[in-house]
Parts: C-alpha cells; sequence; structure tokens
C-alpha cells in the first residue's frame, strides 16, 4: 500500500454488507511503520492522519526528542523524534520520512523513518510482552504482533506511556479539563511604569546621525515591504503607500525630508509606524539602534540660535549620552503633522481610501504590541510594555567575583549595575560569539533590572489576538516562560511570545539582587 493512499484512508470509516461489518466486528487495524530498523504499530483509532515532514521551529527548553513546532492548517503540532526517544541512531530524513499525527489529548505528529502499511489484526494474534528482548524499553509496548503483514514481528506502542514518560506536561493536559490555565501566566504582575524624570525613546540612523522618538509615538516598526505603491504627482518626500494588515499606511522618507542624500531602501532600512492623532504614517529609517532610557537632565532644548523654523522645527531636544561624547537629536512627533510631506501623504492615503471606498478603523484592542527578537534562527517576542531599553553589548563585560554562575558579568548604565545574562544560556541553547547585531534587553524582574542579550532586535509588531494561541506545554520550564505563540499562518511565521518575569528562577532573584545593588 502507497503512503498516498494511506494517507486518505486515515481516520476513514469502512462501509460494506452486514455480514461483512459482522466478520470484521473483533478486527482491529493498526498503522504499522519503521523507525530504527524495528517495526511498530499504533492502533488506527487515534491516529488522525500522516503529512510530509513540515518545516519546524526550534523551542527552547523543551524535551531533546522534540524536533519543533510546525504548522498544520492554521494549528501548531509539535513535531517529536521517536528515533531520539528510542535512543536510536540519528538518521537524515529523506522523502520516505513521514509523521505520524496522533491524538492523546492534543494532536502530536510523530517522525518514523517510514510507513509501512494498514493491516487487520485479530485479538488472538496480538500477545503480551513480557517474554520480549528488544532495543526498545517494553513498558512502552501495550502487545506484541506476530505474523502479519509480512514481518515477523511488530510492537504496539503505547502511546500514553510514552508521552507520559517523555513529556509529562502534555500527559498531564491530556487528563486535565482544557488549557484555559496556560493563560495566566500572561497575566503575571505587570512591569512598573517609567519614572517621571525620564524619558523612553526609540533611536534610529539617518545618513550616519541618530535620531530618537518618544517610545509612546511608535506604534511599530517592521520591515520594507516588498511592494510599495508609488503616487504620481506628489511630493518628493513621500515614497508612497504600503499595505500594513489590510489597512494602507503612507510612507515618508526621513533623508529626504531632512534634505539629506537620497539612497535606495533595502533590508537594513525599517519603518517606524508613528501615530499622528487618529491615523498613522510610516518614515523610512536607515535602520533601528536602541530603545533609550534617559534622565530628563541629560536633555537639552536645541539652542535657539540653531533652532530651524518653519518646516524643519521637527527637532527640538538633544540629549547627551557618554558623557557628552553621544549626541541624539530627538524628534517631537507632534511637530511632525504640520509638515508638508506628512500632510501630503496623509492626503494621499485619504484619497486612495475614499476612492476605494474602505474606511480606516484602527482596532488597537485586537492587537499586541511585541518587541520581536531573534535566537538563531526563530524569533520571539515580548510585551513591548515590559522592555525597559535596549542597549548595545559593551567590548567587555565586568566579571564580579562570587556571581551567580548564570550572570553573564554586569555593565555600567548610567550609573547603575546592571546584571547581565546571555538568554542563548537560559534556553538552554549554545553560545556564540560576539557581533554587532547583539543587543542587551533589559526587564524588570522583581524589581531588579536585568539585561538579556540577544542576537539581533528585529522589530516591533503589532500581532492580532486572532492568531494568538496558547504553546504546547511541553516542559515545567518552557510552559511558563514561552506559553503563548503567534501563529502568523499567511506569512508563514510562528513567534513564540515570552513572559519576562519567568526568565529568572524564584531561587535566583535573591542573588540576583545583590549583583544589581
Amino acid at each position: 500500500m502507497t503512503t498516498d493512499a494511506l494517507e486518505v484512508r486515515v481516520g476513514g470509516a469502512r462501509s460494506g454488507d452486514d455480514g461483512l461489518e459482522e466478520l470484521i466486528s473483533d478486527t482491529r487495524q493498526f498503522v504499522t511503520f519503521i523507525a530504527g530498523g524495528e517495526v511498530f504499530a499504533v492502533d488506527m483509532a487515534p491516529v488522525q492522519e500522516i503529512i510530509r515532514l513540515p518545516e519546524v521551529v526550534r523551542v527552547p527548553l523543551a524535551p531533546a526528542s522534540l524536533d519543533g513546532l510546525a504548522n498544520l492548517r492554521g494549528k501548531v503540532l509539535p513535531i517529536i523524534s521517536l528515533r531520539r526517544m528510542f535512543g536510536f541512531p540519528e538518521q537524515e530524513h529523506d522523502d520516505a520520512s513521514r509523521a505520524v499525527v496522533v491524538d492523546v489529548g492534543q494532536p502530536l505528529g510523530f517522525v518514523v523513518d517510514r510507513v509501512a502499511s494498514v493491516v487487520g489484526v485479530e485479538p488472538s494474534q496480538i500477545e503480551d510482552v513480557g517474554a520480549l528482548r528488544s532495543t526498545v524499553d517494553t513498558d512502552l509496548l501495550s502487545g506484541l504482533i506476530k505474523g502479519v503483514g509480512g514481518h515477523a514481528m511488530i510492537m504496539v506502542l503505547d502511546f500514553e506511556k510514552l508521552i507520559a514518560r517523555e513529556f509529562s506536561q502534555i500527559a498531564h493536559l491530556a487528563k486535565s479539563s482544557g488549557m484555559a490555565s496556560l493563560l495566566s501566566a500572561s497575566t503575571a504582575d505587570e512591569e512598573e511604569e517609567a519614572e517621571s524624570d525620564e524619558l523612553q525613546l526609540v533611536s534610529f540612523n539617518v545618513a550616519e546621525q541618530e535620531y530618537a522618538i518618544a517610545i509612546e509615538d511608535v506604534q511599530e516598526i517592521v520591515q520594507i515591504p516588498e511592494t510599495i505603491i508609488h503616487v504620481p504627482h506628489s511630493e518628493s518626500h513621500v515614497i508612497g503607500i504600503m499595505t500594513l494588515r489590510s489597512r494602507l499606511l503612507p510612507l515618508v522618507s526621513l533623508r529626504r525630508m531632512f534634505g539629506l542624500p537620497d539612497q535606495p531602501l533595502g533590508e537594513k532600512n525599517r519603518i517606524v509606524v508613528l501615530a499622528l492623532g487618529g491615523t498613522s504614517v510610516g518614515v523610512a529609517v536607515d535602520g533601528v539602534s536602541e530603545v533609550l532610557r534617559v534622565a530628563k537632565t541629560h536633555v537639552d532644548a536645541v539652542p535657539a540660535l540653531l533652532a530651524r523654523g518653519g518646516e524643519l522645527s521637527d527637532i527640538s531636544e538633544i540629549c547627551r549620552l557618554d558623557e557628552g561624547k553621544r549626541l541624539v537629536s530627538i524628534i517631537t512627533v507632534r511637530n511632525l503633522v504640520d509638515h508638508s510631506a506628512i500632510k501630503e501623504a496623509l492626503s494621499t492615503v485619504n484619497d486612495s481610501e475614499r476612492d476605494a471606498g474602505e474606511e480606516l478603523d484602527d482596532d488597537n484592542d485586537d492587537d499586541e504590541q511585541v518587541v520581536v527578537f531573534r535566537l538563531d534562527k526563530e524569533e520571539f517576542g515580548v510585551p513591548i510594555n515590559s522592555v525597559q531599553e535596549i542597549v548595545r553589548v559593551p567590548d567587555e563585560l565586568i566579571h564580579v567575583p562570587r556571581a551567580p554562575a548564570f550572570v553573564e558579568g554586569v555593565i555600567n548604565l548610567r550609573g547603575s549595575v546592571l546584571p547581565v545574562i546571555d538568554l542563548r544560556l537560559r534556553l538552554g541553547l549554545p553560545r556564540v560569539e560576539r557581533s554587532d547585531n547583539q543587543r542587551i534587553m533589559v526587564f524588570l524582574i522583581a524589581d531588579v533590572r536585568t539585561g538579556f542579550i540577544v542576537d539581533q532586535v528585529a522589530e516591533v509588531l503589532k500581532i492580532p489576538k486572532a492568531v494568538i494561541e496558547p504553546s504546547p506545554n511541553l516542559s515545567g520550564g518552557q510552559g511558563r516562560l514561552l506559553s503563548r505563540m503567534a501563529n502568523m499562518e499567511k506569512q508563514k511565521r510562528m513567534v513564540q511570545l515570552l513572559e519576562p518575569a519567568y526568565l529568572v528562577a524564584d531561587e535566583e532573584l535573591a542573588t540576583l539582587a545583590t549583583v544589581g545593588g
């Protein structure tokens, strides 16, 4: 029997006359498959389907036998390696490899080397496994089939026992009333608001100059879209119009607005989406640098002699960082509203929407705003309100004697000692060499400001709540820390949502406080 035929038959009902149904009423059907040179079978009743191996997203802190999470028709499906569960040697997947999707309270995909067939077995043909000597732990077997389907011996797997041993969290969920309790982790204590004597800014580069905008004026930061609609006869500052989640967003070039040399948009460019009253506009910048928390005592008004009125009164303040060696110009968004380029861009979109009969509807209540960062090839997100700031990784971290092993070092952040932890090591990922793309994301955890090194901060993103769902609970640590996932099927993208409150274990908090004290 071919695999394609098998994929059609699994989960289907057999039909026939009453005599045939009576004849086979005691016959059980099993799906047989090969893994690590052994022949296994599983009762066909819990088998939902058999699929080719999908692309997966790796999950930190999960059991080693988990290959990752896949998107199966809009649902998150854990993909588990049977070879790894049984300690068989690793083997590259090929065209014959399949994932057998079994429902054990929630669907799980088990990777097998090859699916053999579907066989009918009489109860008398199923023997006890007590006398069996095999490379497989017999505690995981529910029976033994001999002389069926051309195989001398077929071991019947007990998937409930298999999951109970390797994935205790999933086994518990299979017996519970549902997964709603997983969502409680997302309602952990909210982060404290910024002090009134500080500004929180998003900084970015334009023509090798550094600028910043108050974080409350930034709706999100996105990559350059594949398609930008250019509007004929518009001002040179207006790049065009892009689509952002089914809404039209006008784009303007900050280089052109500031009279700086123009250059083509590329992969490093970003669109900073600004909130202007009841509407939005996208501003193209060369690249986003950091999220800064700056004391107001380090912010000065632009000298009256240098202030430029009229079209470019947008820069009203300058903040002094690194003892005055680094100057960042602060753009006041409310002044941008009066700029002719912004007015032109907004007017262009309003005309386009009116011609199309569309209405601009801001649905903020249906979105979650998160900062997306990368570790290796995977994307993670944290609530934007939980991020105190984002800073560069210094050339060297200061190592403190008797500091906890999980602390990579400390840095001096505006006169305060900030303990820094490598998030890769916290999540059980291999260490990598330091690079210019890495950043330190600062969170407030149990009143202790703590920095975590990530490979790259990608963007600030609004994610519709409709695509956020509980992550499969694969282990205790992962279940609390990574309890939710944004499954954006249309974009073929999964973002694992991380709860910063659980980045540090309770027993580590006291020692962490002494480092940051």
